[in-house]
């Protein structure tokens, strides 16, 4: 559709921007900020970018004309047709031109006269770098077409949701997660591991009107975890205890290596109950004896050390399958920094042994875990934000703090989704972590609407606005209205008042 004519300005047209005149009067609105367009130059189709959009007029440009013409309170349009003067001028960033070899940059600008049209589908997806068999996350904001990103582009060099407080992050990864559940094996599929903090994931295992992932789905609740201490060494106990000195280390090898060894002759597996006890009846200097029986009895009191493994993660991490390992029943940070510190290790070192399928770990509250300042799980973390990709481990990095995850781990996230944001801290750690978000761009984050994005970095050619799809899988409790979860209780607790007072 034609939707306007360049026009000649003081700076424009050039090879990087030009300005328009709106001759469409086909819609109400005929163009938008962030709208994608097109115009044929001699180098092939342009396509740029709506930055701005402005009406003028020529009988209003002066203040006092007007307000001496409208002093009797007759409006200016009653003396003069002032309407038909009216116009649209719309500001347009250059992106790219499409000739026969492929994308490249513009070095010639558009001609003054020549006629703007809205980008056509196919030409604007092949623009954008979009994939037809991809991961779809929504439709491009102000076109019919739907977004979908290539899943190795996508999620090869890890991806990073970020946004404040019920902007939709949890409800974006898990639209990725439907698709990476709904792949055909053909297509490849990938396992699913999910962090999930706060329970926001769990309702997923239930069927909905639309969907059913209930035999795709394995939810392991944050209470059951155990960690097989066999499977353990002293470099992964210092992981769980940063002060533990090398000298102590090696002590508590030593003693690990005589209970493998008491193991393998047939006397079972040994939890840290075994090793406690070996220590304490053990010829060691009392000083050290004492700090090694310190920090185990502290590990113990987390109730998450035992003899073997549960679950196994070498057995449910599967192809096509999601393992969501709920921690919404652990209030203690400490403890769910060590789950997700062996989970994740267990995790890469399995697939890098190739014991299990390439997989994706979303992590939510990822500045929890990976935080700019010391934590548990931070190394194994950055680890695989800087090596998964080599072995297709691959990272969703979920956070509302953007400025208080590692930039370690944020920088090796090449593509990020960004729904609302309006923390001035926060934008500014986002546009310097992307080269790719101007300033125009991160003006138009903080005014989005909820359940709308901003896509940037390798999935795509161009920073797009998309309005995310909706799900399929059963939303959480969580998106539950306040009114609601009032009334909910209110319910609940007068029906157990009535039970009481009938049983007295």
């Amino acid at each position: 559709m034609e939707v306007g004519t360049v026009i000649a300005t003081e700076n424009s047209p050039s090879p990087s921007e030009f300005s328009f005149v709106v001759t469409s009067s086909d819609q109400k609105i005929p163009v938008r900020k962030g709208q994608f367009v097109e115009v044929h130059t001699e180098e092939g189709k342009v396509i740029a970018f709506v930055t701005n959009v402005f009406k003028t007029n020529r009988y209003f440009m002066r203040a006092e004309t007007v307000r001496e013409y409208e002093k009797g309170g007759r409006p200016l349009t009653s003396i003069f047709p002032a309407d038909r003067w009216e116009y649209i001028v719309a500001n347009a960033m250059v992106l790219g031109v499409q000739t026969e070899n492929g994308l490249d940059r513009t070095s010639f600008p558009p001609s003054p006269g020549q006629k703007v049209f809205d980008a056509e589908n196919n030409g604007l997806a092949k623009f954008l770098g979009l994939d037809e068999n991809g991961i779809e996350i929504g439709k491009l904001r102000y076109h019919d077409l739907s977004v979908k990103l290539n899943l190795d582009e996508l999620l090869r060099k890890h991806v990073a949701i970020l946004s404040q407080s019920g902007s939709g992050k949890s409800y974006t990864s898990a639209v990725i997660i439907e698709e990476l559940l709904d792949r055909e094996r053909e297509s490849g599929r990938l396992a699913v591991v999910v962090v999930d903090v706060h329970g926001e994931y769990t309702s997923m295992a239930e069927c909905s009107d639309e969907a059913d992932y209930s035999d795709r789905l394995i939810v392991v609740r944050g209470e059951d975890v155990r960690i097989g201490v066999p499977n353990l060494n002293a470099y992964q106990f210092m992981e769980f205890v940063p002060e533990m000195t090398g000298i102590q280390a090696r002590e508590l090898q030593r003693v690990i290596n005589e209970l493998r060894n008491d193991m393998r002759s047939g006397k079972g597996p040994f939890g840290l109950d075994k090793i406690i006890a070996k220590i304490e009846n053990g010829e060691i200097h009392k000083q050290l004896q004492h700090a090694l029986l310190g920090w185990l009895f502290d590990l113990s009191s987390l109730d998450l050390f035992y003899e073997i493994d549960n679950p196994n993660w070498g057995g449910i991490v599967k192809p096509g399958k999601a393992v969501i390992v709920d921690l919404s029943d652990i209030t203690n940070l400490r403890k769910k920094q060590i789950i997700v510190t062996y989970l994740a290790r267990k995790l890469f070192n399995l697939r890098r042994s190739g014991k299990v399928p390439p997989f994706v770990l979303c992590l939510e509250e990822a500045h929890q875990f990976a935080p700019e300042g010391n934590a548990i799980s931070k190394g194994i973390i950055e680890t695989i934000a800087r090596e998964g990709r080599k072995f297709y481990a691959s990272l969703i990095l979920i956070s509302q703090r953007p400025v208080r995850l590692s930039t370690t781990v944020l920088s090796q996230a090449n593509t990020n989704i960004i729904l609302r944001v309006t923390n001035p801290y926060d934008l500014d750690h986002i546009k310097q972590s992307s080269e790719c978000i101007t300033s125009e761009v991160a003006d138009m984050i903080s005014s989005l609407p909820v359940g709308e994005a901003l896509i940037v970095g390798e999935a795509v050619n161009y920073p797009i606005f998309v309005k995310i799809r909706k799900r399929r899988s059963k939303e959480s409790k969580h998106g539950v209205s306040l009114e609601d979860a009032a009334r909910e209780f209110e319910k609940n607790y007068n029906g157990a008042q009535n039970d009481a007072t009938a049983f007295l």
